[in-house]
């Protein structure tokens, strides 16, 4: 078993991992045409253009959002794939180390909870490892630099309250993840007590405080994560109020038109979406990889089984 996660990101496919980069990059790529699109619509209604133009706009529009919609399938599709094939993987490579003498080397308990909550979540970050971020920081940029080139200023407005996210997130993150591996602990102590009281060797007594400490590592993730999105969101509501205050003295002093308001109205959303997707990311990889290290550190993986993983990474 790889050392780290990455390590065991690669051991699922690497092609895999190319061709679900390849679809984020269609994808990305085509970020800013609805923008471009639904500009150019506005304009041309309150411009008072011909109504055959405004439909063949319309028409465009529509079939972007398909193909667009297409990708996003295929590749939602696709990533999930390469997770399960991670989560199975795992799964068996648990199993085959506790079968293989000496079984002693893994808790039953610990066996348990790999198997039925651990490995869930590891292997599924697998899919979208690579393709999350490529994906979301590729339409930020796509999207920004079309912002940028309709209106500098209004964009520099937007950008402005995302800079403070930079400095909290991280130190947020870091509480979160604290109390992840704490909670991973106890679950295990609770499996192993569930095991050990089949046998006939341990009261419930310890098994009601272990359940209670866990009830209250995920109400301080909770915390933290709700509050992390409650100053997420708040960060976007100000963005919107940058766009409605120069917009509008934009409009109405006659520097820009209508469009490119509407058009950095719903390019605020198309930045909101991504950033939220790249935080959620990044508090994935920090979770997982706690995560991981755990499982590996349980399992104390050797050299041995590689007949297992062939037969697993063939699936």
């Amino acid at each position: 078993m790889p050392s780290d996660l990455f390590g065991f990101i690669w051991l699922m496919g690497r092609r895999h991992q190319a061709l679900i980069a390849g679809l984020s990059l269609v994808l990305f790529a085509i970020g800013a045409a609805p923008l471009e699109l639904q500009r150019r619509i506005v304009n041309e209604a309150t411009q008072r253009a011909s109504y055959g133009s405004l439909l063949f706009l319309v028409s465009l529009y529509l079939a972007v959002a398909v193909v667009e919609g297409a990708i996003k399938f295929t590749l939602n599709l696709y990533r999930s794939w390469v997770g399960e094939r991670g989560t199975l993987w795992l799964r068996a490579r648990v199993l085959h180390q506790a079968e293989t003498p000496p079984s002693e080397s893994m808790l039953e308990g610990v066996e348990l909870s790999i198997v039925l909550a651990e490995a869930e979540p590891v292997g599924g970050f697998v899919g979208t490892s690579i393709s999350e971020p490529l994906l979301q920081v590729g339409i930020l940029v796509t999207v920004c630099s079309y912002l940028i080139y309709l209106q500098p200023l209004m964009m520099l407005a937007v950008a402005a309250t995302f800079a403070p996210q930079i400095a909290f997130v991280p130190m947020m993150q870091a509480a979160i993840n604290r109390r992840v591996e704490a909670k991973v602990a106890i679950m295990r102590d609770v499996s192993e007590g569930m095991v050990h009281a089949i046998e006939g060797g341990q009261g419930e007594d310890p098994q009601t405080s272990r359940i209670g400490a866990i009830f209250s590592a995920n109400m301080g993730i909770c915390r933290y994560k709700y509050a992390m999105n409650f100053l997420m969101n708040l960060m976007a509501q100000l963005g919107y109020v940058g766009i409605f205050v120069l917009g509008g003295y934009y409009v109405v002093t006659g520097k820009t038109e209508i469009g490119t308001v509407v058009a950095f109205v719903s390019g605020l959303a198309k930045i909101v979406d991504p950033w939220g997707a790249i935080v959620d990311w990044y508090r994935d990889l920090r979770v997982t990889q706690v995560k991981y290290r755990l499982i590996r550190d349980a399992a104390k993986f050797d050299g041995g089984g590689n007949h297992e993983i062939r037969n697993i990474s063939a699936f």
